[in-house]
């Protein structure tokens, strides 16, 4: 099982924090801050750890909140020891956290201060409470900064608005009304950074959770002379609703009529397993149509769950184009070891093929404790 991240955010964060805040505000405690920023530290998760962490800050620096914030912006500008690791930017999440938690008072100040930590860490948590407290006006500033040369700040404009953002609480009025959101995408659907139109997409994915016709309306829409980069962007946004099987996603890709084809020679080996190994799908797609056709193909795992019910989880295989009457072989492994998003439990797994989202006679495999 993957380690925890909150095992990478260790008691050296705060320290290091500590002596940024000091090299730009001398009369700052550091030994006081760390005492109660480290006090039960460990028995934390991640992002209460950050929490607790901008708690100490705001203990320990001035009351008058524009004066901390510039400290705490100024500090974040201090240089710091390299650190390539996954959880370098996640340093800065406590400046941000501090900003969501005590600048809802302080409008302007606080934008300033999420317009420079962005570009060090990611603003998309503390800009959430803006947007339930002043959606007009934080809508206003994000639609400012889909235009900025940074491309962490027009990121910042997709990621923060993101209904469904993991880690957040779910932004309940664009969960409701995601049009706002929809107008902002637009402004960010033909960004020159791939690290933008991903995030564009997988808040156009996320809005699609609840209002499904909507996000088919928004692709179907952006397809209409859409550039490679556009088209890859939509496809990305489309995911879910394809593993759903939604006919009028797939119509968009191109996939809205079921497939002329049959299954044949498929097999799950080993048909039963141990916690901890794998199974390899095999199987051939057999076109019985006399024109080429283009067959998006995937296939569903019925996950057997602790109470003996099942729980389908897509994956993903290839697309192929089959000739008038031609075949293509296909072969997946699928690991049983543990993970942090998923445990296996005993039981019959049964599989489906799924050609353009219509499923196909199933096998199964038996996972054994």
């Amino acid at each position: 099982m993957a380690e925890p991240w909150k095992n990478q955010y260790g008691p050296e964060i705060p320290r290091r924090i500590a002596e940024m805040v000091a090299a730009v505000h001398p009369p700052f405690d550091h030994a006081a801050f760390l005492r109660d920023a480290l006090g039960g530290y460990e028995a934390l998760e991640l992002m209460d750890r950050g929490r607790r962490i901008a708690e100490a800050l705001r203990t320990h620096l001035p009351s008058g909140y524009g004066e901390a914030v510039r400290i705490i912006v100024a500090s974040a500008a201090v240089p710091v020891a390299r650190d390539d690791g996954p959880m370098s930017g996640f340093l800065f999440l406590p400046h941000t956290l501090f900003v969501g938690t005590y600048g809802l008072g302080h409008f302007e100040e606080s934008m300033a201060a999420q317009y420079e930590l962005t570009q060090r860490f990611t603003a998309e948590f503390s800009i959430r409470p803006f947007l339930e407290k002043f959606p007009d006006a934080t809508l206003e500033r994000l639609r400012a900064w889909a235009r900025d040369p940074d491309q962490h700040v027009r990121r910042l404009v997709s990621e923060g608005t993101r209904p469904r953002l993991p880690w957040a609480a779910r932004l309940r009025r664009f969960q409701m009304n995601p049009r706002p959101v929809i107008a902002l995408l637009e402004l960010l659907k033909d960004d020159p950074e791939l690290y933008v139109r991903r995030s564009v997409s997988n808040n156009l994915n996320d809005i699609g959770k609840d209002h499904p016709d909507l996000l088919v309306e928004t692709a179907r829409h952006w397809m209409e002379g859409a550039s490679p980069d556009r088209r890859r962007l939509v496809r990305h946004a489309l995911r879910s609703a394809v593993k759903r099987g939604d006919p009028a996603a797939l119509a968009v890709l191109g996939y809205g009529s079921g497939a002329q084809v049959s299954v044949r020679n498929l097999s799950v080996t080993p048909a039963r397993v141990r916690k901890g190994g794998s199974v390899t799908l095999a199987f051939e797609v057999v076109s019985s149509a006399n024109h080429p056709q283009q067959v998006l193909a995937d296939f569903r795992v019925h996950y057997v769950k602790a109470n003996g019910t099942t729980r389908p989880k897509v994956f993903k295989l290839r697309e192929v184009e089959l000739a008038p009457g031609g075949s293509v072989s296909l072969q997946k492994s699928v690991s049983l070891k543990e993970m942090s998003t998923r445990r296996h439990y005993p039981g019959v797994h049964r599989i489906d093929i799924l050609l353009n989202g219509k499923p196909h006679p199933a096998a199964s495999f038996e996972l054994t404790g």
